[in-house]
This record gives structure tokens, sequence and C-alpha cells, in this order.
């Protein structure tokens, strides 16, 4: 955690007070409780995964699609602490899928559900299908969920936000911001917490995550000079979702105080810091051919290739926020986490709209990117999504 931390220019973990004053009460809390965790393989959801088995609970079964990820958990898990007296098993299963409701209907009894599934990049809004996707994952998905915990008697349900639902400028943190806006329709039926926190530095799929392929495959380092971000390490992620799934009270939103530890930094200083561990001086190049080129001789010399530039992409914003100005506040609960409370307030029949609009694309087999857009801007007034044209994937 250490070399991560000093990456993103920090020298200590965020909440490590408020989980040793919490500590008891969380074994407490864990080790009498039956868990499933959804999108487990996932990095936050593997960080998640990890702080509820170390705590020895009764029952953790964990679902992912990826079955390969699930693999390594395990592995990981076995490797960093062994095994459990409780009943702990892994599900490769797509939550959208009749299998994963036969699984829930077989079984399903479990105290806390905490779903940490979800369609995570900017790149994902590019084009209709892909975005419609993320609106099943994002939202259908979370809805289906809940019912069946709903139905299964379930006592808690956690499910994972991010910080880009506060005040969206990209599809895929207005769908979050959408899938918080059925939360408090559904939290009048069963209790809901949830969370908004940073980047996770070095997530599977994440730019950062991308540093270390480039290297490996000794290929040029790419990022933005402009985009600055708030980042906490996997553990971290993990122990905000655990705080937040087992303290938080019906529809609370968890979230990290800013400090001095945390605080935004842009990509490319994180760039920097991470070749000069490995003993490497970035050389900025003028553009992506030139970077090309000189990943074949430049390693050798201990320099690498560098492009930081401007982003000009759709839906990247160039700051982060946890909270808006409209929202209420709890800061005096935790040392280092914030939590915004709010009331059961939604307006059914927009979210109705929205489900039979969404219903009927999926009927037809057609829609655009323009629609869907559109339908978002209804549900979002002050959504602040503008089209570039430009996109993630063209670019290296």
């Amino acid at each position: 955690m250490k070399q991560t931390l000093n990456l993103i220019g920090r020298k200590e973990a965020l909440f490590t007070q408020d989980i040793l004053a919490a500590e008891e009460e969380l074994k407490k809390a864990v080790s009498t409780s039956r868990f499933l965790v959804l999108g487990g393989a996932g990095s936050i959801g593997q960080a998640v995964t990890k702080e509820i088995f170390k705590r020895n609970p009764k029952k953790l079964h964990v679902v992912d699609i990826s079955e390969n990820n699930m693999v390594e958990l395990v592995r990981d898990i076995r490797s960093s602490f062994g095994y459990i007296d409780g009943d702990f098993q892994t599900f490769a299963l797509d939550i959208g899928s009749i299998e994963y409701d036969a699984f829930i209907k077989a079984d399903g009894e479990y105290d806390y559900v905490l779903n940490l599934s979800a369609l995570k990049h900017v790149r994902s809004e590019k084009d209709p299908f892909t975005l419609m996707r993320m609106i099943d994952v994002n939202v259908f998905n979370t809805e289906k969920t809940i019912q069946q915990s709903i139905d299964k008697g379930v006592k808690k349900y956690f499910c994972v936000s991010t910080d880009k639902a506060a005040n969206p400028v990209n599809m895929m943190g207005a769908s979050k911001r959408i899938m918080e806006m059925f939360l408090m329709r559904r939290s009048e039926e069963i209790d809901i917490s949830t969370a908004r926190f940073a980047n996770v530095a070095f997530s599977d799929g994440s730019l950062l995550h991308g540093f270390n392929q480039r290297i490996e495959k000794k290929q040029p380092i790419v990022a933005p000079s402009d985009i600055k971000r708030y980042f906490v390490v996997p553990q971290e992620s993990g122990e905000l979702c655990l705080m937040s799934c087992i303290f938080g009270e019906n529809r609370d939103i968890f979230f990290p105080k800013l400090s001095e530890s945390l605080h935004l930094i842009t990509f490319a200083d994180i760039a920097v810091k991470y070749l000069n561990e490995r003993g490497y001086e970035p050389y900025l190049c003028k553009d992506e051919d030139e970077a090309r080129e000189l990943a074949k001789t430049l390693p050798a010399e201990g320099k690498w290739p560098c492009l930081f530039t401007s982003s000009d992409t759709t839906g990247e914003k160039d700051f982060e926020e946890f909270f808006t100005d409209k929202e209420v506040l709890d800061m005096e609960r935790f040392e280092n986490l914030g939590i915004i409370k709010n009331e059961a307030l939604y307006d059914n029949e927009l979210l109705e709209l929205f489900e039979n609009t969404i219903a009927k694309y999926k009927s037809d087999k057609q829609w655009s990117k323009e629609e869907i857009v559109k339908l978002f801007f209804t549900m979002i007034p002050d959504f602040g999504h503008k089209e570039t044209g430009k996109y993630l994937d063209s670019k290296m």
C-alpha cells in the first residue's frame, strides 16, 4: 500500500482512525452475518470481499461475471488470509441472467447484499449499444437485485456509486445519479446505503493500471496533463464500502472527507512519479508517432517516452467532487468519513418514464445515443454533458 500511496501523493491511509475505532463493532457485525457480494471480482469488489473475509463472516458468497478474476480472487485470499469457519463460495454468474435468478431462488438467505458491479468507463458511452448495457448494469440490475433482496428479507442493501454522480458531465456519472434516484424509491422498502469515492488507484482497466501494461509491453506512457482526480488505494475503497454497509443509516451516502491527505492530482504528475520509482526519466514527446518510435530505443538509456496532452474527449470532467451544495452533510460522526443525509425524495412519474422509455427501446431493438442523451437530460435537467465527437478509443 505504501508504494501506491506515495504515487498518489500521500504518506498515510485515509481511514485508519475510523477503522480502529470501529474495529470491535465491525468484527461483531461481520462474524455474525451472512454476505452476498455482487461484482466481487472487480478491483473494488475484491477489496470489499477481503475486508469481509478477514473478519470471519458466517457466510460469504461472491458473484462476478469474470471467471478469470474470480480465480485470482480466491488464490489471493487463500494466500493472504487462509480459511474461515464460515461458508465461503464464489459463483461465475451474470447478474442479469436466468442462472443468477435460479441461484437466488435456491438460496438467497443473506443479511447484507453489497452490489459493486458497474460499467465505470467514460469510453462506454461512445456508442448506443454499450451505453444501453451501461444503463442495464448500473440501473436495472440494481433494481432487480434490490427487489430480490426485499423478497428474501435481506436486512441491508449497499450499492456503490461514484464521485462522478455529483454534478455529472458524462453518461456513466449520470447513470449512477439516476441509479441513486431509484435507490431513494426502494429505500421505503429496505434499508439502503451507498458510497461515492475517488478513483481507485491501479484498479482494473484504469489509466494507472494501463501504466503497468505499457511498461511490460515497452510502449509509451500517455496521460492527460489537465485532468485532476482524487485517488484512494484499493484497501481504502473496501473499507469505505464496508463502513457504509455496516454503519450507514437508510439513504446515507458515505464519502472521504477532503483533507491535506486527500487532494487532487493530475495523471501526468502520477506518471512522472511512477516512472521515477522504476528508475526511468520521463522524456516528453511531441506526438504519438515520435512516442511509438522512441519506445524502441529510449528505455535502454534509462528514459521513457511520454505524451502528456490536454483532454478534449467527451465526458471528461477537469475536477471531481463528492457532493453538491444542495445536499445535507454529517461531518461529525466519523473522523475521515463524511455522510450525505437523504430524505426519500423522488419523482415516481419520472422514474416510470425512464423505465417505460428504455423498455420500448429494447422491445423495438432500436435506439440512438441522441435519444438516450435526451432522456438523461429529462431525468437530470442540469446534466453537464457536452458532446465533442472525440472518444478515448481514438487515442493512444
